[in-house]
């Protein structure tokens, strides 16, 4: 006698923050999910499980994947690639178990599960195995600045994704070839990142936005911000379309 048909695996983005900016889609898939997944941080509730509170359904089963380290490791190092690679790894597992049981699994992703987020390691280990969709989710770029009320790009503008861990020349070359950037990874980076936009002369129109479309965000110049460490929930927006109304002559 054949077991029960296995379950079918949904990688779901709950956006920046607002929980009025999940998608409808977003919200019936969780709605309808046997089983709902969600990355967190020991002993916090984690970004995504709070953005969906609001719809969370009674009768889902929640499975908490705790990361086993976060900054206590060099990222780069041996230890760190063997630590979170066990853990995605033993995640997928987990998540496998309720599939091959016949039920369905939402895996929660902040922003949207394609755009840096971990499902996708869970996506590259399951969806040869099951049957497998991905509901996209509106980015933190796009909560960030829309909230910032910044345009960054218009026409012809190349738009530059970048990490603030990158080094600071490496930031500076990376910025000069671009019109409009964004800025993620900021964290301890600030006073390297300011350097940078420096030396590629766009510091002045550069625009810091913390915790945007959450309770508490705040907007302000990057000249006016202090070299302070930055929130995990922060960017900086680098505006291009140098042809806007209103904008300064370069």
């Amino acid at each position: 006698m054949s077991g029960p048909k296995a379950g079918r695996l949904f990688g779901v983005g709950t956006g920046p923050g607002d929980p009025e900016l999940l998608t409808l889609k977003a919200v019936r898939t969780i709605g309808e999910a046997d089983v709902i997944a969600h990355f967190l941080k020991r002993g916090r509730n984690g970004n995504a499980r709070t953005i969906v509170d609001p719809h969370w359904p009674e009768s889902a089963i929640e499975l908490k994947l705790a990361y086993p380290v976060t900054v206590e490791m060099d990222r780069h190092s041996e230890a760190y690639r063997q630590a979170i690679g066990d853990f995605f790894e033993e995640s997928a597992a987990a998540i496998a178990r309720h599939l091959d049981a016949g039920r369905s699994v939402a895996v929660l992703s902040e922003g949207d599960p394609f755009f840096y987020g971990s499902y996708m390691h869970i996506h590259v280990r399951l969806s040869p195995r099951y049957a497998t969709e991905v509901v996209p989710g509106v980015t933190s770029l796009s909560g960030c600045w829309s909230q910032a009320g910044v345009p960054l790009m218009q026409g012809d503008d190349i738009f530059t994704v970048l990490p603030g861990t990158l080094d600071e020349a490496a930031l500076a070359a990376r910025l000069a070839n671009t019109e409009s950037a964004v800025i993620m990874k900021v964290g301890r980076n600030l006073p390297k990142i300011r350097a940078a936009l420096t030396r590629a002369g766009k510091l002045d129109a550069s625009v810091y936005v913390e915790r945007g479309t959450m309770p508490g965000g705040h907007v302000v110049r990057l000249a006016e911000r202090d070299d302070a460490p930055a929130p995990y929930f922060s960017m900086v927006l680098v505006p291009g379309w140098a042809a806007r109304p209103g904008a300064a002559a370069p």
